[in-house]
Formats: structure tokens, sequence, C-alpha cells
């Protein structure tokens, strides 16, 4: 099934963002965490769809990184900086492709032209999107546990379509 509309795809998870690039949002007892980290210019559509839908933004606690290419990573920083508290999750080889210079130079130039493309580079003079070697966070492999309270999230090593792919699983909701 492909999930083209923001809103409730099933009890406890909610697609975010836009059809082209989206994020998912995993909500447990102890707070939430957004699965994939989109195209930076997203941030605003996530913002009034946090309100649109009444998410809590101060639930989410966490955010899973599921590869390092610049269409999965854009609202990290953003996110990161607004809610320190975040903890932040990626594969060992995401975090080593994430600190690296050329990585980041590569990541920013990138999210801006796609966002200038969709017409919404604005979103850079609004918001602090571009990464810096400011954002670090904790490495997960296969069989590590995300507790997010009455929902286990499970991380299984995928390498394929990049060096530091990973999918997250939640037995519980079977999704």
């Amino acid at each position: 099934m492909r999930i083209r509309k923001p809103g409730k795809v099933q009890e406890r998870i909610w697609f975010l963002g836009r059809e082209e690039s989206g994020v998912y949002l995993l909500e447990g007892n102890n707070g939430s965490m957004i699965v994939s980290g989109g195209m930076s210019y997203i941030v605003s559509d996530l913002l009034q769809q946090f309100e649109e839908f009444g998410i809590d933004e101060n639930r989410i606690k966490k955010l899973l990184i599921l590869h390092s290419h610049f269409d999965h990573v854009g609202i990290v920083p953003f996110f990161k900086r607004r809610h320190p508290e975040i903890e932040v999750y990626a594969s060992l080889r995401g975090w080593e492709i994430l600190q690296m210079d050329k990585a980041i130079l590569t990541i920013n130039e990138f999210s801006r032209n796609v966002a200038k493309r969709m017409k919404k580079e604005d979103v850079y003079s609004t918001y602090d999107l571009e990464w810096r070697n400011d954002v670090s966070g904790k490495t997960v492999r296969e069989g590590d546990q995300i507790d997010l309270g009455g929902l286990e999230v499970s991380i299984l090593e995928i390498p394929g379509h990049s060096s530091c792919c990973i999918a997250a699983y939640v037995p519980e909701l079977k999704a």
C-alpha cells in the first residue's frame, strides 16, 4: 500500500509531510518517534500537520535515520536543535557518513537545490535546516530495540540501497 496523503495510517502510526517526501510518526506511551528524516523543505508542512492533527510536538523523544542520503535526513538538524533532548538514532555507518565534511556539504547542497526546484526555498530563511557537525546521536544495529512505552521498535540491518541502511519493525503493530 502506498500512502499519498498525510494523516493517520493506523492506530499509533501517522504519515506526515508530503507525498514525495514524508516521514512516519510512531506514538508510544512514553513518547513518539519520527521514522526517517525526509527532505528539509517539509519542516513547515510537519509543523502545520502537528497542529492540524493535534500531534504534540513535545512528545517527540526520538528520531530514527534509516540511511544517510540527503532526502532521508533533511529534518533532523531542525528538530535536534529545536528539541536538544531528542535522541537521534542511526547505524554505525550512517553516523560515520554524517560526520564527513564532504557528506555534509553534499546533503546541504542537494537539499537546497531540491527545495528550490519545489519552490520551497523560503524555508531556509525561516528555519535552521543546514547540517553541521553539531548533530550526533546513538548507534543502533541488527537486533536492537527502541522502547517507546508499549511499542518496541526492532532494528534490522538491510544494506543495499546504501551501505548504512536500516529498517524498523514494530511487532505489536505488524508494521
